[in-house]
Parts: C-alpha cells; sequence; structure tokens
C-alpha cells in the first residue's frame, strides 16, 4: 500500500493500471450517509476487499471518521481486519459453519445465522465452551436467498429465547428491489420485516440491532432505516443504478486509469486491434493504454468509450485486449507515461462508472469488484 498527500505528486511513471483511492471522498460519503439516516447508525459494508477499493485502508479510514460496525462477507475477511488493528465490530454474511466459531469467540466476529440446524450447533458450541459469538438471526423476507422463512420465525424466535446460550444481538433481512423505480415489492418485505421486529419484541428477545437497509433503500425510503443501515456502494461514490434518485451528493473514490506506454502516428483506415473493425477516419496518433480486461477495463466499454486526458475526452480505438487497449488521440500528442483517466474523476476529467455500466450492459457492482489483476491501489489522504 502507498500512502500519498494532496495532488498527483506520485507521477508514477510505472507501467501499470492505477487505482488511486481518495480516503477524504470516502469519509466525505460516509458523513453525508450518516446525515440522511440521522441517529440510525450506519454499518460500512467492506466485502469483496472493499468493493475493489482495498478493505484495511478503507475499514481503518471509516473507523477513524467515527463508523464502529463493519460488514464483511467471510469469516477471513473478518480476521484480516483484526489482523489490521480493526477494533469495531464486524458482521459476516456467509451462511454459518461450526468451523469459524472459535474464531469468532476468540476475535469477537458476530456471526450470521440463516438456517434451524445453525441453531443447534451454535447452542452445543455455547454449552461445549461455556460462550459463545454474538449472532444475527437472517430471515427471507423476499430474496430467497440465505434467511428463515417468513412462516418459520415465530418458530424460531421462540427457540432462541429458549436457548439463552445463545447471544442474539441483531434481526436482519435484504431488499430485492430496492435500487428499483418502483418500491411495491421493497414495501412488502419493509412490511415482513416490521412484523418480524414486532415478533421479537413480542417473545421478550433483548435484540439490539434490527437492519433490513442497503444503498438503494437509504436513498429514498426512511422507513426502511429501523436502527441500523448496512451500505456499500453508495460509499464508494456510485448510485446502484439509474432508477435510485440522487438524493446524496456523492463522490467517486476511485480513480482508475492507465498508462500511456507508446504513441505512433498512423494513416487513416489503418486497422486497429483485434478483429480489425476499428480504424481512425484521418491521419491520427494512436496510444497504447498499459491496461486491460484482465486488470478490470471493462472490455465492451470499446464500442461507445472514451478516455480522459488532461480534461479531454479521447475515443478507445477497437477493442480492449487483455493486458492493453489503444486510444485514438486525433492530433493531440500525449505524453508517454502519462495515465489517462479510465472512470472517476481527477480534477480535470469525470468519467462515472455508472456511464460506462449503461453503455456495457453490467452494473457499477460489477465494475468496481473487477478493479486488480495488475492495478496497482495508491492511497490519497486529503
Amino acid at each position: 500500500m502507498q500512502t500519498l498527500g494532496n495532488g498527483h505528486d506520485w507521477k508514477l511513471r510505472m507501467f501499470s493500471p492505477v487505482a488511486e483511492i481518495h480516503l477524504d471522498r470516502l469519509v466525505r460519503n460516509y458523513e453525508k450517509v450518516q446525515a440522511q439516516v440521522g441517529d440510525t447508525q450506519v454499518m460500512p459494508v467492506v466485502k469483496a476487499d472493499g468493493y475493489g477499493h482495498g478493505a484495511v485502508p478503507v475499514t481503518q479510514a471509516l473507523e477513524k471518521a467515527g463508523a464502529s460496525f463493519f460488514g464483511v462477507f467471510t469469516m477471513e475477511e473478518a480476521l484480516e481486519l483484526r489482523r489490521a488493528g480493526v477494533e469495531g465490530k464486524i458482521l459476516t454474511f456467509e451462511c454459518l459453519n461450526g468451523d469459524v466459531l472459535e474464531s469468532a469467540l476468540k476475535k469477537d466476529i458476530t456471526l450470521n445465522v440463516s438456517w434451524h440446524d445453525q441453531i443447534e450447533l451454535l447452542s452445543d458450541f455455547a454449552v461445549s465452551e461455556g460462550n459463545c459469538p454474538k449472532v444475527h438471526l437472517k430471515v427471507d423476507t423476499g430474496m430467497t436467498r440465505l434467511g428463515v422463512l417468513m412462516d418459520e420465525v415465530e418458530k424460531i424466535l421462540d427457540e432462541f429465547k429458549s436457548r439463552p446460550e445463545i447471544r442474539l444481538e441483531g434481526i436482519y433481512s435484504h431488499y430485492s428491489t430496492s435500487d428499483e423505480g418502483d418500491k411495491s415489492y421493497a414495501d412488502l418485505q419493509t412490511e415482513r420485516f416490521t412484523r418480524v421486529a414486532t415478533l421479537a419484541e413480542a417473545a421478550g428477545l433483548k435484540t439490539k440491532y434490527f437492519h433490513i437497509s442497503n444503498s438503494g433503500s437509504v436513498l429514498d425510503m426512511p422507513q426502511s432505516y429501523f436502527n441500523l443501515v448496512r451500505v456499500g456502494m453508495i460509499l464508494y461514490g456510485a448510485y446502484p443504478s439509474d432508477e435510485t434518485p440522487e438524493s446524496i451528493n456523492l463522490e467517486p473514490v476511485m480513480n482508475f486509469m492507465g498508462p500511456i506506454v507508446q504513441l505512433k502516428r498512423v494513416k487513416a483506415g489503418t486497422p486497429v486491434s483485434y478483429g480489425s473493425d476499428y480504424a481512425p477516419d484521418s491521419d491520427a496518433y494512436i496510444a497504447v493504454v498499459q491496461a486491460g480486461f484482465a486488470d478490470g477495463m471493462p472490455r465492451n466499454w470499446f464500442k461507445k468509450g472514451y478516455v480522459g486526458y488532461r480534461g479531454r475526452n479521447y475515443p478507445i480505438a477497437g477493442r480492449v485486449c487483455m493486458d492493453q487497449f489503444m486510444v485514438n488521440f486525433g492530433d493531440d500528442e500525449p505524453a508517454i507515461g502519462d495515465h489517462v483517466l479510465i472512470f472517476g474523476d481527477d480534477g480535470e476529467s469525470r468519467i462515472l462508472i455508472e456511464e460506462i455500466a449503461r453503455a456495457t450492459d453490467l452494473t457499477p457492482y460489477v465494475l468496481m469488484t473487477a478493479i486488480g489483476g495488475r492495478t496497482r491501489r495508491i492511497y490519497v489522504e486529503g
């Protein structure tokens, strides 16, 4: 990891793609989300290596900014944060198995319970060890993924009440359509989850957290907040879909860039890249950029795509290769070693990942978490 101060003083001159992570933008997005939800606690979701931004530095920056509860998927992701000195609460979303119980108890990791037999597993462990990790019960309110079924909730809650050795800290669910314009199904899930919360209270369970809200619902469903919201995509500066309102002014946290490694002047009609299905209409400078689909460069973006350089946009020339792609600079002559902006905001050019998602029929989630390969992360603080 390399952490830098203001500006682009690094000027890498290294022939590798770069993900420039602006931790100040991340923190501001977090603060804007917290302002949106008021007194409701915000759980940053840092799974999948912080959505490609680097889970450890992202979590450390958010913890310093006041976040105290983080969401990951696997136990290994949780333990990575603990090894890095993260002190806040951590919830894992993966399906529970017995292999993680000892580590969870030792490192204070909260686990996800999503099926009947896991309750017995936890109870046996608690009796054997004299203690038990904290758990959150996941209820399937309509996603049809992990979670106990709605018609079994009352029975499951009674079972938790009869097993006080299990530390039921929270109950949660997950929306399937909160990032769509039609909120009818999301509203139904909210009604179902409200019923679950009422049943838990009636059962006398001292459950601290109730949470169902995610990035999509945070933007326009205040009735979904309960006392904890889980947010991922909007923290990193992108909206979940075109159908969600832009009620929070987000800042793109990542600038994904690739270095120009070669420049050549070619005649009009010269074929460029695989398939020879692209050729410049006039004589032009064609730059080779050393970043490809193996590094996360979206392959289909070449059809309508462009990059930013010194405040201007230039079209991608031909198909994106595994390790490289080409750009038509026309009569402009860029400098070897400079980086072009693929997406993000570098202060001169601004290319939103949502635009690329629309053009390639993908989602910001797919594009953001695909960044990897030879990509070098640079962390900018301030």
